[in-house]
């Protein structure tokens, strides 16, 4: 980690089917990447950049950010001093079960927004943030509460209906069995022209319907896959060294570049995180 950057990921029993993360980063970048749950932060300081849905966003001191799930995102320094924020994971079952018991019938929420600043935002963000440091003192009472209370408002007053899913682009059949032969061959996946031979269409189009249905190329999706199961099995107790090899990475350096692009740590910061102590305060 480069020269006054740092980063701490943890969980907290206080917020169960929520991760944390509080991180100050220069030159570190996200890649694009997609999240199983929402990405709810607040900034502390300097200004996050990131492209989302088409569009690039800044996100400056104050502002609430809001990633929904499944949705490819990016992430870097938008001034040359980087940024440094609190984040939020919550699942979409915390967030739905949230919807559900505030705003009867309205299903998953989806955040029309992504950058919440000024007034619109401004006391989501400081919830937030008070939701955040309680976890990290260990206060779960507090967490808790602060917690609930800010998806309570964000849900009520920031979400709105999904919209309509798109229809399929071409190729939309194709996709589907690729997806699957990549979740099936992690640790042997095919050459591009093997995955569009085994799927009966040519490799350009391939990577055009593949990057019009999930946002990302084959192989930058099969390195989220493979993230993914890393995670799961640094979860279940896995040694950090063991793993990139069971989801085939070539090598531990691979798998450590990998994961940190998207989960803002190395695996074994991010494996220490599952044992549900309360972090030591640092300041940033």
């Amino acid at each position: 980690m480069s020269a006054g950057e740092a980063a701490r990921f943890w969980r907290s029993p206080g917020l169960p089917g929520v991760d944390l993360l509080k991180a100050r980063y220069v030159t570190h970048r996200f890649t694009r990447h997609v999240h199983e749950g929402y990405a709810i932060g607040v900034i502390l300081s300097g200004v996050e950049e990131f492209d989302y849905r088409g569009a690039r966003h800044r996100a400056g001191t104050g502002a609430v950010v809001l990633v929904d799930p499944d949705q490819v995102h990016n992430g870097q320094a938008g001034v040359p001093d980087g940024w440094a924020y609190r984040m939020l994971y919550p699942s979409v079952q915390v967030i739905t079960e949230i919807a559900g018991e505030l705003l009867a019938g309205r299903g998953t929420p989806y955040f029309p927004e992504a950058v919440l600043s000024g007034g619109a935002g401004s006391r989501a963000a400081a919830l937030l943030r008070a939701a955040h440091s309680a976890a990290e003192h260990g206060d779960d009472l507090a967490s808790s509460t602060l917690a609930r209370t800010a998806f309570g408002a964000l849900v009520r007053h920031h979400a709105a209906h999904r919209p309509a899913r798109p229809q399929p682009p071409s190729g939309g059949h194709a996709v589907r069995l690729a997806r699957e032969i990549l979740h099936e061959r992690l640790i042997d996946p095919p050459t591009l022209e093997d995955l569009a031979r085994a799927v009966e269409v040519r490799p350009f189009t391939l990577i055009r319907a593949f990057k019009a249905a999930t946002g990302l190329p084959p192989h930058a999706y099969l390195n989220t896959l493979r993230v993914r199961q890393a995670r799961s099995l640094l979860d279940s107790g896995t040694p950090a060294a063991q793993v990139a090899a069971e989801v085939g990475f070539a090598d531990q350096a691979h798998l450590n570049r990998h994961f940190k692009r998207i989960m803002g740590v190395p695996p074994a910061a991010y494996q220490r995180a599952g044992t549900y102590k309360t972090p030591p305060t640092n300041r940033t």
